[in-house]
Parts: C-alpha cells; sequence; structure tokens
C-alpha cells in the first residue's frame, strides 16, 4: 500500500470513520459527500459532462476526448442507498471515460428514506430502457456501480439476464450484496475497516428497506440468478466490511459458468476508487476497469444459438 493510502487510511480511521458510525441524519451524510467532492477531488483534465434527464432522472453523460460511439458505461453511484449523486461521483467517472475512450452515464435515482425500495430499482430499470429506446444496444453497454449503487447494477442485471438481453458486461466496486449482513466480513473485517462501521449496516438498510424483507433478490442481489450472464469485474478490499460480499458473489457467478475477474486490493479503504488523485491505488484500479472495459465491448458478444 502507497504512503499515501496509508496516510488517507489513517485520517479516515482517526476522523471519518467515527464521524459516519454517528451519523442518524441522511441530509448530514449527504451534504458530507457533496463536500468531500468539491474540495477534495477534481474531474479528469479534458472531461465534459453534460446534463441528461433520464426517464424523468437527472444524469450526466461523461466524455473525454474522442470516445468511441455507441458504447457507454451506464453507472450508479453508491451512497447507503441514502446519498450519493452523479456529481459526487463525477472525478471518478471522468477519469474512467477518458482511460477506456467511451461515455460513462451517471444516472441520479430516488434515495432513501423519502423514497424507499423498489424506488431505486425501479428508476434503474427506467433509466436502461430509456437509453435503449435512445438507440443503445445493450451489448454495447457495460453497467456497473459501487457501494449501494453495486446492489442496483446488479439487480438490474439479473433482470436484464432473465430477459436473455444482458449488457456486454459488469463491474462493481466494494460491492454492497447482502443487506441482511450475512457477509462474515461485517464482522471479522468490523476494527480493520478504516472507514465503515459493521455495527451501522442494519440501520443503513432499513433506512432503504423499511421492513421489506432484506433477503428479496431486488434489494440483495447475491440471492439472484443471472442466467446467461457476462464477463463480470469485482474489485473490493481485502480489510473492509463488505469484502465477503464481493467474495461471494464470485464464488456464485463462477459455479453457473460466469467469466468472473476478482481483484481484492489490500489494506485500501471502502470505494477507493473515488479517491482518484488523492492515492495512486485509485489509478490503478480505474485503469484495470478501463481495460475490462475496452475487452468486453471489444469481443463480439456470444449468441445462445452460437453463431
Amino acid at each position: 500500500m502507497s504512503l499515501r493510502a496509508r496516510m488517507l487510511t489513517l485520517g479516515l480511521r482517526l476522523f471519518t470513520k467515527p464521524r459516519l458510525a454517528k451519523m442518524t441524519d441522511p441530509a448530514e451524510l449527504r451534504a458530507a459527500m457533496e463536500r468531500f467532492t468539491r474540495i477534495a477531488l477534481r474531474p479528469a483534465p479534458g472531461s465534459v459532462a453534460m446534463p441528461l434527464d433520464l426517464a424523468g432522472r437527472p444524469a450526466l453523460s461523461i466524455r473525454a476526448g474522442s470516445p468511441r460511439e455507441g458504447l457507454a458505461v451506464v453507472h450508479f453511484h453508491g451512497g447507503v442507498f441514502l446519498a450519493g449523486s452523479p456529481q459526487t461521483h463525477l472525478p471518478m467517472l471522468s477519469r474512467l471515460a477518458k482511460l477506456a475512450g467511451v461515455t460513462v452515464i451517471a444516472p441520479s435515482y430516488s434515495l432513501a428514506p423519502e423514497h424507499p425500495f423498489p424506488a431505486a430499482l425501479r428508476d434503474a430499470q427506467a433509466i436502461w430502457d430509456a437509453l435503449i429506446s435512445q438507440g443503445y444496444r445493450p451489448e454495447n453497454l457495460v453497467l456497473s456501480g459501487d457501494s449501494a449503487g453495486a446492489a442496483l447494477a446488479f439487480a438490474l442485471l439479473a433482470k436484464l439476464c432473465a430477459r436473455g438481453t444482458p449488457p456486454a458486461g459488469a463491474f462493481a466496486f466494494s460491492p454492497w450484496f447482502d443487506l441482511t449482513g450475512a457477509s462474515p466480513s461485517v464482522r471479522d473485517n468490523a476494527a480493520a475497516d478504516p472507514m465503515l462501521a459493521g455495527h451501522r449496516l442494519p440501520d443503513a438498510a432499513q433506512f432503504y428497506l423499511q421492513g421489506h424483507p432484506a433477503d428479496d433478490p431486488e434489494a440483495s442481489p447475491i440471492f439472484a440468478d443471472f442466467p446467461g450472464c457476462p464477463p463480470v469485474l469485482l474489485q473490493t478490499s481485502e480489510t473492509e466490511i463488505l469484502t465477503d460480499d464481493a467474495l461471494r458473489m464470485e464464488e456464485k457467478l463462477r459455479q453457473a459458468g460466469t467469466e468472473v475477474l476478482l481483484q481484492l486490493w489490500p489494506g485500501v479503504p471502502h470505494a477507493w476508487q473515488m479517491m482518484d488523485g488523492l492515492i495512486p491505488e485509485s489509478r490503478e484500479a480505474l485503469r484495470d476497469t478501463a481495460r475490462f472495459v475496452t475487452r468486453v465491448l471489444t469481443v463480439p458478444p456470444q449468441r445462445s444459438d452460437g453463431s
């Protein structure tokens, strides 16, 4: 782990983790995420973010240089279903757009607790369908998300696989795939995680679920099926409380015959990919992701008839 990453994780452990552990007001979390992005992060040089309306939801179309036309990554932001926006994730996604040479589409979605489950997933479905109606082809899109956004992305992925119209690939950063909190790392990494407090996960889940069963596959895609799933990239930290969510999904998909690349990064904090410009591990992870995106958008999709 780099010196800058060590310094960052120390700061997170001393200041951010105790504060997050005590937060009870979603508005406070929203403001904190927006403030951190504004103060600490910058979009990639030469990138442009254009506002979009997708199924009535604000979104950003993020480009850098001359992206390949008709190809895009559709990324659902994290924020425990309570916070985050296309703007909080613009620095990370603009860097990915630059590295991968494709447009990155960053939608907003309805946030809890004002809009509990399944509002966010319904938004995600409508946003995807709107992109298809605008002329995008599923095989020219990559579906992705970080943290809670990964739960949305993979719940949507399960639906697209069941329809027989999967994207070219999917990836997840520090995914929260199991809202029941059953992954052993929630307990085992409680002390090691420099940012997230495992004992607050049930509270965060209930802000979103509001009594709905946490093992519903549409809420926790670890319980979903992914027939005909395209290639998947999973990146997680070895020391975060959600490590096993990624490990369990990797095992589940691999047993079903899906091509899965799992990357375990030592010591870095949850969703470290967002910290582009602060720690070198972020840029390295985004470069790996860009290579994955380039590969799955270059290889012709396999069709069920073998042609």
